[in-house]
């Protein structure tokens, strides 16, 4: 309720400072370069990437260096991996949930999704935004039968450099607020991995975000990659 009242209580600062920052923030294209194939050796394992443009490697020239690269960089001497990527900049969870509809069923191992920054620059309410992504983990279960969900959470958006404060700020209490909703909720489920996005700890690294103070950057990517391809081989290790 007070997220509801501190959101209109700023509105006029929020809609004024929204703008400025869309002005003046450099629009930064999605990393070129595949989207799907096979790589690797060893264990069979297939992987399918959903979400918004941090999904989609914006922020670096190619996707060897974005979120699927880092990946696959780090499974492909223990896995053969049949990837896909499918990630739109601007999407929010509703979006996603409609690109996933269009693609064809097929079981994956593992399914990797990154989505909600565009729904907390709208605003969405958190009880909502958790249905939307409710919505999106039935649909990837019924369509792909994944034995492995690793959702990332919302960025702590308070520390997006290119966001003045006090949008910056309020912006942070919405994702802050989404992503202990959605904990709670994957906690039910020992299939959903919940991946914390923590840029305050890439920020303590000295690591830099893009140019844009938006988006990951190469290390911060490299590092996601990381911390997700320790999370399936976690997983897949114990299933052998």
């Amino acid at each position: 309720m007070w997220l509801k009242l501190s959101t209109l209580a700023l509105l006029p600062v929020l809609v004024f400072q929204g703008v400025k920052v869309r002005k003046n923030t450099p629009r930064l294209l999605e990393a070129s370069g595949d989207r799907e194939g096979i790589i690797g050796q060893g264990q069979p394992l297939s992987l399918l990437i959903l979400g918004d443009s941090a999904a989609a490697g914006v922020g670096v020239e190619s996707q060897s260096e974005a979120l699927s690269g880092a990946i696959l960089q780090a499974l492909q001497d223990e896995y053969q991996i049949l990837w896909k990527l499918h990630a739109k900049t601007g999407d929010t969870t509703e979006q996603v949930i409609r690109a996933t509809q269009h693609l064809a069923p097929q079981q994956y191992d593992v399914v990797v999704t990154s989505v909600g920054v565009n729904d907390v620059t709208k605003l969405t309410s958190v009880k909502s935004w958790l249905k939307q992504q409710q919505l999106l983990f039935e649909e990837i279960q019924n369509r792909f039968q994944p034995k492995l969900i690793i959702v990332t959470g919302v960025p702590p958006m308070q520390h997006f450099p290119a966001l003045p404060n006090p949008l910056a700020w309020l912006l942070g209490q919405y994702a802050t607020a989404m992503n202990q909703q959605l904990q709670q909720y994957l906690a039910q489920n020992s299939r959903f991995k919940f991946l914390h996005f923590d840029i305050h700890a890439f920020q303590t690294m000295n690591l830099p975000m893009a140019s844009d103070g938006f988006h990951p950057s190469k290390e911060i990517y490299a590092i996601w990659g990381q911390q997700i391809a320790t999370l399936v081989q976690q997983s897949f290790t114990h299933h052998q």
